[in-house]
């Protein structure tokens, strides 16, 4: 009876572990990782990605989503960046909310990890967050309303950014 008991609880362990990690990370957020970044830069509702040769990264979310990290973030369905080894250059498809503007984030780097910070390159400006606020994938609201989805476009259009949402 102890046997049974003793595999019986190892296996409900090692189940737990795996519903655990399967839940806590996909492959984009372990890509993320191996790449010295951190794993919350893309939220939870990622459906896939693809990695060129190139180092061309696109990663295709279920729909548009707002999430927060300091301010107010939107994805796009999809976002495209060159993935290097501690950075996101050359991004598409992902903006944040600065002063009532929504300005579309350029790069992401991690220039040296112990430092504790990241820098978001927004166009106008600079600003270093803590990696901190990086460290899990972020639930995303994925109805975003149209009366939003205009409100982003003015904004964008107001400071010279016409590209189409």
């Amino acid at each position: 009876m102890a046997i049974f008991r003793e595999k019986h609880t190892l296996i409900l362990t090692l189940l737990c572990v795996l519903i655990h990690r399967s839940l806590s990370e996909s492959p984009i957020h372990d890509l993320l990782k191996s790449k010295g970044l951190p794993v919350g830069l893309f939220p939870k509702d990622v459906e896939s990605f693809t990695l060129y040769d190139t180092g061309l990264l696109e990663v295709f979310l279920r729909g548009p989503c707002l999430t927060k990290f300091d301010t107010m973030a939107f994805y796009e369905s999809t976002v495209r960046a060159n993935l290097t080894y501690g950075g996101l250059t050359g991004v598409e498809g992902l903006s944040q909310e600065e002063l009532f503007l929504w300005l579309p984030v350029k790069d992401i780097i991690v220039d040296d990890p112990k430092s504790g910070l990241i820098l978001f390159d927004i166009g106008l400006a600079h600003k270093q967050l803590s990696l901190s606020l990086f460290e899990d994938p972020p639930d995303c609201k994925s109805e975003v309303s149209e009366d939003f989805m205009q409100l982003k476009k003015k904004s964008r259009k107001e400071i010279g950014f016409h590209a189409q949402i």
